[in-house]
């Protein structure tokens, strides 16, 4: 069993076998995920601006070479921008909302449209539905259970939902400055963190590759991803206009939002515009949109987003779920957002290493570029698992 020598502390060192050392780096690794799961209103704010000084600072960049603006008011244009777009995309989707909500009002109109409903469910449904939970003519909402169990969980919902939007006002209002500091401090910041990694030049110039890659890979993505979600929404919103879809701008501005997350994101952004369409009268409706829904995110999934992105979404399937599953118990629905640009990153930093450049490989969807080395002493025509021509002439 082959042996390492660990270094602890200073200048202390003693032999691990090869078990020993993979049980402290699996020590070391959970102790660093308690860390960040303790450290999330430190570590995310840090990261979600870190993501956006990335893909901010070409801008910031252009603004101070090509318009001549100095560099600190070339930040805060940028960032003023970013928060006007966002802003927009807010009171637009409030808006919305809000129509939504003021229509729920009217008990004689929901009925009506509860009844289009199950009579739409009716005709599509393989299967008999229950009258019991699905009453055939309902005289109020209340006799109807699914509505009765909904308005029940409704205060708990609206309550968990304003208590995490308050916090995010405030981890918003935190990011943004951080951003800010970030952006203008961002070139020392770089040559500091080069520096950190030692005095040789050779090993800063390696740090500053790495860099730079990492910063590339999480833009390239950010922004690629940011402009295909925003053209599914302007393709898929004017197809439900089209359709007649009451809120169909709405469902199109919740798919540009949810798309940021990957297989769980577009499966609950389909969910709303296919109970909108079964308010109406036609069954033929819902069938047809979920239909067109599907092949546009299919050929979003498998066609665009290879296309554009390359090797910053060079991510296996398996990577990605797992990815999914792992970042949320760290960080909760806010790990769902950052999952991507995270392993992008991660993936980047393993392939400019030579030494764990195999764990890139494994979480890559393409076949690695390079191939591993025969050995040397190996006898000539034993590669590939071949038998030399010396044992075959000794075999006869």
């Amino acid at each position: 069993m082959t042996r390492q020598r660990i270094h602890i502390g200073v200048g202390i060192m003693f032999p691990l076998p090869t078990a020993g050392r993979i049980g402290l780096y699996v020590l070391l690794l959970l102790a660093a995920i308690v860390a960040l799961h303790f450290a999330h209103r430190v570590v995310v704010p840090l990261l979600f601006a870190l993501l956006l000084a990335t893909v901010l600072g070409p801008a910031a960049s252009w603004l101070h070479e090509k318009m001549k603006i100095r560099w600190a008011l070339a930040c805060v244009v940028v960032i003023f921008g970013l928060v006007m777009a966002n802003l927009l995309i807010f009171f637009t989707f409030s808006a919305s909302v809000s129509r939504l909500v003021t229509g729920l009002s009217d008990e004689e109109k929901n009925v009506n449209t509860y009844k289009n409903i199950r009579t739409n469910l009716e005709k599509i449904s393989p299967v008999p539905l229950d009258p019991e939970f699905f009453p055939a003519e309902p005289k109020r909402m209340k006799d109807i259970p699914v509505f009765t169990y909904i308005q029940d969980s409704a205060g708990p919902i609206f309550r968990e939902v304003a208590f995490y939007s308050a916090d995010w006002v405030w981890q918003v209002v935190l990011v943004l400055f951080t951003t800010f500091f970030v952006l203008l401090e961002g070139r020392m910041l770089a040559r500091r963190v080069v520096a950190v990694f030692g005095p040789s030049s050779e090993v800063q110039e390696k740090a500053k590759e790495v860099l730079l890659e990492m910063a590339t890979q999480v833009r390239t993505y950010l922004v690629w991803r940011t402009i295909i979600n925003l053209g599914l929404a302007v393709v898929l919103g004017v197809f439900f206009q089209v359709m007649g879809l009451k809120q169909a701008w709405t469902w199109a501005i919740l798919l540009a939002i949810l798309n940021y997350i990957p297989y769980f994101g577009p499966v609950l952004a389909s969910i709303p515009p296919l109970l909108d369409a079964l308010t109406l009268d036609n069954p033929v409706v819902p069938i047809v949109i979920t239909v067109v829904y599907w092949v546009v995110i299919l050929i979003e999934g498998w066609l665009i987003v290879p296309l554009l992105m390359g090797p910053s979404m060079d991510l296996n399937a398996t990577t990605v779920m797992l990815a999914c599953l792992f970042w949320p118990l760290v960080w909760g629905p806010t790990g769902l957002f950052l999952a991507m640009p995270l392993m992008a990153a991660i993936k980047a930093v393993l392939h400019s290493m030579p030494e764990f450049r195999p764990w890139a490989d494994l979480m890559s969807a393409s076949e690695p570029e390079h191939k591993p080395e025969l050995p040397t002493d190996m006898p000539k025509g034993q590669s590939n698992g071949q038998p030399s021509d010396t044992h075959i002439t000794a075999a006869k």
